[in-house]
């Protein structure tokens, strides 16, 4: 399985991973990614590199071949493509020449680094979860992801995820806006639609992961916009008193008003608690 890696800024040291979320990729993570560069810059930072891979048949990633995600369970869901791709990241940052990272992830980014920190743990020295969960789809969302996909497939279409593009009642004032509109709306209409049928079907054959939130021993930073629909505070909020719980050296961050694509919204919020997360990594090595 390929990955398309976007190099935002080389430099030494541990790279920091950004995983982007669905519908989109990896551009999603443009300002954040400049405005953590030119944060790091004013604090004095030594440069350290930056990647931005793109997933399988996102952005400039070719789409995956049939074998590469597994066999498929009876409804069409890819239960050992999540993991298969967990893998395809971390021979990736391996091919740089490291053996860790600090690894993010935003929404369908975020189940995709739970699973290199699931699997290999020992490639993680920090984890950045923005908007997203470790739990499993309940059997509505993955039936619905699942009906995202065929629609897409057969017809060719995107159509089924335009509405990440369009204006939600309770939206941030940001999403609202005509340039989020446009810019979303150019991301997706980019897309291949059998990329996103494939990363649907990841989507909802993917594991419960909510295991891993006791077992992590590296620094984590957790950002939830306030405005989210799927993964507000008050969803997020148990993960980080899970951890604390477990010893785990956790940061939470509530973004007021600000939907779901926190990094897209608010990136210069999301770009500090991204840093204060690489000097917790570094003061901890």
């Amino acid at each position: 399985m390929a990955i398309a890696n976007t190099v935002y800024r080389h430099g030494e040291g541990l790279p920091l991973v950004l995983v982007h979320a669905f519908p989109v990729d990896h551009r999603m993570w443009d300002r954040c990614a400049a405005s953590l560069i030119a944060q790091a810059d004013r604090a004095g930072m030594a440069p350290f590199p930056v990647y931005a891979p793109d997933m399988p048949g996102a952005g400039n990633c070719p789409l995956p071949e049939p074998a590469s995600s597994g066999p498929a369970d009876s409804d069409g869901a890819l239960p050992g493509a999540l993991d298969a791709m967990a893998q395809a990241f971390v021979d990736m940052i391996a091919a740089t020449g490291t053996q860790k990272a600090i690894w993010v992830g935003l929404s369908m980014g975020g189940y995709l680094v739970e699973a290199v920190a699931r699997l290999y743990p020992q490639t993680v020295a920090g984890l950045a979860l923005c908007d997203t969960t470790m739990m499993a789809d309940r059997p509505a969302s993955r039936a619905n992801r699942l009906q995202i996909a065929r629609t897409c497939e057969v017809e060719g279409t995107l159509d089924p995820v335009m509405h990440f593009a369009r204006p939600q009642e309770g939206d941030s004032t940001v999403k609202r806006s005509p340039a989020f509109v446009q810019t979303m709306t150019e991301w997706i209409q980019s897309q291949d639609p059998r990329g996103i049928a494939w990363r649907e079907r990841m989507a909802a054959g993917r594991p419960d992961q909510s295991g891993l939130a006791g077992s992590i021993r590296v620094p984590v930073a957790l950002v939830s916009g306030r405005c989210d629909p799927s993964s507000p505070p008050h969803a997020m909020e148990p993960l980080a008193q899970a951890m604390r719980q477990a010893g785990t050296d956790v940061t939470f961050t509530a973004i007021d008003d600000c939907g779901h694509f926190s990094a897209v919204e608010h990136p210069d919020q999301v770009a500090a608690a991204l840093l204060d997360l690489v000097d917790r990594v570094r003061r901890q090595a």
